[in-house]
């Protein structure tokens, strides 16, 4: 049997010409787009998340300033008198100059000093004397600043110019230009405004001075 023919015919070469290098370079830049979308979509949202971080402390900030509780110091008025009201009931007048969380300064300071003088013969109610007394001529001497615990302080408040503490301050600061002199009581002024008590006849306060 003759094979020649058979065996001089050249083999077919397999079919891997452009076609497969096509597809190979196909899949090539398809992950290149992918990796592409990839990366752009976590550098927008890091943007985004930025942004919403700054918005977020804006707001904070705004809230704090502007809509929340205001501090307690806003409502002092420096230019009056404060009356501070403690938890003993006692009640301090003067000047407020620093208040926080923990403590009250109050200067010029002044305070309320009752006595009995007699029985009404109509009423078995007392005639009761309120003095405003000027702190310093205590038997201790104190200097005329205060320092009080805010957790002793109840309330306080501003005081109206044309009120009487604030009337008869002024006074005794006008008589007393050079500060107070306590070996000279008689030089404390009287200023004379009625006042009603509870429970008590109409009567006098007298701004004075107080040695003890």
């Amino acid at each position: 049997m003759d094979f020649t023919g058979r065996s001089s015919q050249p083999a077919q070469p397999a079919n891997t010409g452009p076609q497969f290098s096509g597809s190979t370079t196909g899949s090539g830049n398809n992950k290149k787009s992918k990796s592409g979308k990839k990366f752009n979509f976590v550098r927008w949202g890091g943007g985004f998340l930025g942004l919403l971080v700054v918005a977020l402390v804006v707001a904070v900030i705004l809230v704090i300033g502007f809509g929340g509780p205001k501090p307690e110091g806003k409502f002092l008025d420096k230019n009056k008198l404060q009356a501070v009201f403690l938890q003993t009931g006692q009640v301090y007048f003067g000047n407020v100059t620093k208040m926080n969380s923990e403590y009250f300064v109050l200067t010029n300071i002044y305070y309320l000093q009752t006595s009995n003088t007699g029985t009404s013969t109509t009423t078995t109610a007392a005639n009761t004397n309120v003095s405003l007394v000027k702190l310093g001529c205590e038997l201790h001497a104190p200097d005329d600043r205060m320092v009080i615990n805010r957790d002793q302080v109840t309330f306080w408040e501003n005081l109206h110019d044309d009120g009487q503490v604030a009337k008869a301050v002024a006074t005794f600061k006008k008589d007393n230009p050079n500060g107070q002199k306590c070996a000279d009581q008689s030089s404390a002024p009287n200023a004379n405004t009625n006042v009603q008590g509870s429970g008590t006849n109409t009567t006098n306060t007298t701004p004075t001075t107080n040695k003890q």
